[in-house]
């Protein structure tokens, strides 16, 4: 039997949690936990509509690897909160309401025995690549990032379930979407994102070259490097303008596909996907539950786990 595996980017996920869930759903203290709830409600509605063999949350145990940094500097720079002192991680600007539920929702999530796993020095997109990577079957990718389209495989079945309203509505990405839309497959999106830039991950982008000229490049030299070729080449079809762009652009066009494409490589700890039928510490998943008032939304997660959705 072919296993489906499911890959969470967790954070982006919380993220919509929290902006579609009212911050008046709190804990007895008074406390919100909105992301926390529309989290485990996210992931119940995704294992019941879904049925996943298996489901990894996937970790920004770094948000903004000094190594990519290194290569671009404004790499997510408009996202960092204050300065920090020579040698510690940035800290990502998050609502003051957020950052105190990221601590309650990975220990729930670990109580609950959903796998969960991150890397230092690396972002959830470079788990989700390698954990596609490994893949033996089909993969599920959920995200609101679309620099996760790059791994869209149609071969291999590996799509983008891509959240338009809560997890209620998903776009399926695969590379028929992503030929109508953009113009490309999934091996050619990262391409096409460097040449036209990001500016929500703080990418510049080859001035000039926008989503439509960049897709006709890669149309007509297949990916960056033949495109980059084509500078060179005095008998290729480029125009002068984007000749003089995409020249004037090398020493980005150089660096930036490291930083763009995710990770696929990178040494994980050993990681469990499948989804238990009970808690795994079920005390302490009470004692959360009671501190945290996490309620209807936790006992719909279980009793869908209990069931074997999955």
């Amino acid at each position: 039997m072919t296993r489906r595996l499911m890959l969470l980017d967790t954070s982006s996920l919380y993220f919509r949690a929290y902006y579609g869930v009212p911050d008046s759903v709190r804990a007895p203290d008074g406390t919100p936990v909105n992301a926390v709830r529309g989290l485990l409600d996210f992931i119940d509605r995704l294992v019941r509509d879904h049925q996943p063999d298996g489901l990894v949350a996937c970790m920004d145990f770094d948000w903004r690897p000094h190594w990519r940094v290194e290569l671009i500097p404004t790499y997510k720079a408009h996202r960092v909160a204050e300065e920090t002192p020579e040698g510690l991680p940035d800290e990502e600007e998050v609502p003051d309401t957020l950052s105190p539920q990221v601590p309650v929702i990975d220990a729930v999530l670990d109580a609950v025995g959903i796998a969960r796993v991150g890397a230092a020095e690396y972002e959830a997109d470079d788990v989700i690549g390698t954990l596609t990577a490994r893949a033996t079957g089909p993969v599920d990718i959920v995200t609101g990032d679309r620099d996760l389209y790059q791994l869209v495989d149609d071969e291999r079945r590996i799509r983008v379930l891509y959240p338009l309203k809560g997890v209620g509505t998903l776009q399926t990405v695969d590379e028929a979407l992503l030929r109508e839309k953009y113009g490309v497959g999934g091996s050619g999106y990262a391409d096409l994102a460097l040449l036209r830039g990001d500016p929500s991950d703080g990418l510049p982008g080859v001035p000039g070259i926008g989503e439509k000229t960049a897709a006709k490049l890669l149309a007509a030299y297949g990916d960056l490097a033949g495109i980059m070729a084509a500078v060179d080449d005095p008998a290729s079809k480029l125009t002068p303008a984007q000749r003089k762009r995409l020249a004037e652009a090398r020493p980005y066009v150089a660096v930036a596909p490291r930083v763009v494409r995710v990770a696929s490589d990178i040494a994980l700890p050993p990681v469990d996907p499948a989804l238990p039928r009970t808690p795994r510490d079920p005390a302490e998943l009470e004692r959360l539950a009671e501190r945290w008032g996490l309620g209807g939304s936790l006992q719909r997660l279980l009793t869908t786990l209990h069931s074997g959705a999955c």
